[in-house]
């Protein structure tokens, strides 16, 4: 919610220099402060007083602009519009616009040009650059514009929390800051406008839980052409809405002002009376957006005897929409329960203002005065003509606004300070209506409006806002602390995330909502659990891997020139269905591009399917039981098959995965470079053995080296599997160091070269002792056909 000081002012009499912090203080987060225009300088309002064609340009035209000074200005002005007469922003010499462009004497075609006639966009007050701001006759000629228009006034954007809706409004705003500043608000009279017409229609509510009260009114005869006036069009910008044409400024107005949503309906494509009802099953509607939806009886809609005309609080549809030729409208203006509305627009893949407000809560008092108010001011600046008010009501199912009682004692226990009675009924005056109050309690009525105080607790709540959570003590309690232990066989996550950092990753933190396509492509096996309500389309798919968050992040990166790219992510992820649903913490990463930064010392080259490997390597040895995990040619469809492999612990279960995305899947993910991942589930990584202490061996160790021919069906894993198998007394470590193949060798044979480790703690090793263990080694080999070169 973008909130103007200066429209502000027009309720509160006394605004605080400190109003950001006080809001922010009081719950309502401000997340930026900015002006109502950028900077420009020496813009003045300039009036045409003559206007000749230029004698050597056919679109140039020459103005004698009057500034108020003795003499007018000679400006060239090629734009369309330009008349005489018109009063225009006025760019003196010397002035300096927004992106510092500066006003300088110029000659235009041989003739000379001291100033220049400025359009909106060219003071940043619009997207409108079609010709000049015309601006209103009443105007005094030479008056600076930034003073005019109050263009240094200050925009606050605040962030609301969802039961604020009441704050959804200028007025609401208004009410909020009357509050905080202990201050009386300025509340203009809302005046019954005078009816012309005898038009009216019958309103049937059908479904009056969901619409307890909807009003409406014909109002015929307008100008669809009449210009938005500046002030109205300039305090929408500074609310961040755009123009659109008058019928839709004036409702996005009482919007902002007031907070209640209206839409006005083409009156002549209304089929007998209006009908709120639910939805029939695959009834269908065109909205104002283009896009055809099929309704469900979840849905309310407003309709007339022949067809539905808009979904409830959420959009118009394009049947009865008004258009630039429209005169007759029907003006609506209903309260709608936000329960039934919770979640609509989301459920459409729409976003509108209306609904925003609506699933919040809308004043359900407030309708027919921002009926009157639009009808007042599309008659003052549109014309027309407006008929008697149609109402229907069921008062019964409207909100209840029951008395709270507040007891004194309480509110003082749960702040933690001695507020005495007539401080806590001043600063409720402003909140609701206090009926009683004695030396205990007293009894409050929260309005119409507030749909967030309900109970005792939440005026308790209130009472501390309104006195300031900084001016609260801060106590500080005293509790028992107990020390939890901490297994230690038990590796915790910061480890692995420390080792991952040491290795050049970033850590990301990516949204456990992912996009449907994404999900489907890289898990396919899995069906994932879809939200009802989710934060948008795109992000509707609960992720049954990591990989998704990683690939977007990479694709993110990839498209801002970032090609070199090593990212990791913890987080859970979820398979099954809601009855089954089985959720566990995995350790996922993701790299590509060049193995390390350009520098002078090292060749460049790509990353590989080793390099993501011997990260893993590196977690797994972690838990001191590196030994017990071993890598074996993977089935996963998302990895390349002759680079990825699964995680296998010593008991035969998958851990984990490493390897090569498969091309085709980052083809369709159009990731056109080559990407490594890992997933490690977290409970199995983080087990580990407990360090012992062992004495350091007083004795030398001693290593051979075996060249072997070996079946390239045979990994290396077999063999070291085989080798280590053979002997547990003086063997230590066996470590591949070379891998060699020619063409002298026999098909299907290549060559591998072991180092083995000897060493005897107790006594020197002895030849014949290590002689007779690589005989058992090379007897052994034979069983898988691995002989000695």
């Amino acid at each position: 919610m973008k909130i103007s000081l200066s429209w502000l002012s027009h309720w509160i009499k006394n605004i605080p220099d400190d109003l950001d912090h006080r809001l922010t203080m009081a719950g309502l987060e401000v997340e930026s402060i900015n002006s109502a225009a950028p900077f420009f300088s020496g813009v003045v309002i300039g009036e045409v007083i003559d206007l000749q064609a230029h004698p050597d340009a056919d679109k140039l035209r020459i103005a004698q602009v009057n500034i108020g000074t003795d003499a007018p200005l000679q400006i060239v002005c090629g734009a369309p519009n330009v008349a005489l007469g018109i009063k225009v922003p006025t760019a003196l010499i010397g002035a300096v616009l927004p992106n510092d462009f500066k006003i300088k004497p110029a000659q235009l075609r041989g003739v000379d040009s001291c100033g220049m006639l400025c359009s909106a966009r060219e003071l940043g007050l619009s997207e409108d650059h079609a010709g000049l701001m015309i601006l209103d006759a009443s105007l005094i000629v030479g008056a600076n514009l930034r003073e005019v228009f109050d263009l240094d006034d200050k925009i606050i954007e605040i962030d609301l929390t969802p039961n604020r809706g009441d704050c959804l409004s200028m007025l609401g705003i208004a009410r909020e800051v009357a509050a905080i500043t202990n201050q009386v608000i300025k509340l203009d009279p809302i005046e019954k406008q005078k009816v012309t017409i005898d038009d009216v229609i019958k309103i049937n509510i059908e479904s009056p839980k969901d619409c307890a009260r909807y009003l409406g009114r014909f109002i015929k005869n307008l100008n669809p052409d009449a210009p938005t006036p500046f002030w109205m069009s300039e305090r929408l910008r500074r609310a961040g809405i755009r123009e659109h044409g008058i019928l839709v400024d004036i409702t996005n107005y009482i919007l902002i002002e007031m907070g209640q949503p209206l839409h006005a309906f083409a009156a002549d494509k209304i089929a007998g009376d209006i009908y709120v009802r639910r939805a029939m099953d695959q009834e269908t509607l065109i909205l104002l957006d283009g896009s055809n939806v099929t309704l469900d009886p979840n849905i309310l809609v407003i309709a007339d005897a022949k067809k539905a005309l808009a979904i409830a609080g959420v959009m118009g549809g394009q049947d009865s929409a008004c258009n630039d030729k429209t005169t007759h409208i029907f003006l609506e203006s209903a309260w709608f329960n936000p329960i039934t509305l919770a979640g609509k627009a989301r459920q459409f893949g729409l976003q509108s203002d209306a609904a925003h407000r609506y699933e919040r809560g809308v004043d359900f008092n407030l309708g027919q005065d921002a009926l009157e108010r639009a009808t007042q001011l599309l008659i003052e600046l549109a014309g027309g003509e407006a008929g008697a008010i149609c109402k229907s009501e069921f008062l019964d199912d409207l909100p209840k606004r029951n008395p709270i009682t507040l007891n004194f004692a309480r509110v003082n226990k749960i702040i933690g300070m001695n507020l005495d009675a007539k401080i806590i009924a001043e600063l409720l005056k402003n909140v609701g209506n206090i009926s009683e109050i004695n030396q205990e309690s007293l009894v409050i009525l929260a309005p119409s409006y507030r749909y967030d105080l309900m109970i005792e607790e939440d005026i308790i709540e209130e009472i501390a806002r309104l006195y300031g959570y900084d001016n609260i003590p801060v106590n500080i309690s005293s509790a028992k602390v107990q020390m939890h232990l901490v297994p230690e066989n038990k590796t915790p996550l910061t480890r692995f995330k420390e080792v991952l950092i040491a290795r050049d990753y970033i850590e990301v933190i990516t949204m456990s909502f992912v996009k449907p396509g994404w999900q489907a492509i890289i898990d396919p096996s899995n069906a994932p659990i879809i939200l009802k309500n989710p934060i948008s389309p795109e992000l509707s798919a609960m992720r049954t891997t990591l990989l998704p968050g990683l690939l977007s992040t990479i694709d993110y990166n990839f498209k801002r020139q970032q090609k070199r790219i090593r990212i990791f992510e913890s987080g859970s992820s979820f398979k099954g269905g809601l009855e089954n649903l089985e959720q566990s913490a995995y350790l996922s990463g993701a790299i590509c591009g060049e193995s390390k930064q350009n520098q002078w010392g090292e060749t460049a080259r790509k990353v590989d399917f080793f390099d993501i490997k011997g990260d893993v390597e590196a977690l797994l040895a972690i838990s001191g039981m590196q030994d017990q995990f071993s890598f074996v040619a993977s089935s996963n469809a998302a990895l390349h098959p002759g680079q990825g492999a699964d995680i296998v612990n010593q008991a035969g279960d998958i851990i984990g995965y490493v390897g090569a995305l498969h091309p085709a899947l980052t083809q369709q993910l159009d990731l056109d470079v080559d990407i490594f991942v890992f997933e490690l589930k977290i409970e199995a990584l983080s087990l580990s053995l407990i360090p012992k202490f062992c004495e350091i061996p007083k004795f030398p160790s001693s290593k051979r080296d075996l060249a072997l021919l070996i079946p390239k069906e045979i990994s290396a894993n077999q063999v070291i599997s085989t080798i280590i198998s053979s002997d547990n007394t003086i063997l230590q470590s066996v470590h591949l160091f070379d891998i060699y193949t020619d063409d002298l060798m026999k098909a299907g044979e290549r060559s591998m070269a072991f180092t083995l480790f000897f060493q005897n703690v107790t006594e020197n090793l002895k030849d014949y002792e290590i002689d007779a263990i690589i005989s058992k080694v090379l007897m052994d080999l034979k069983l898988i056909n691995a002989t000695l070169r």
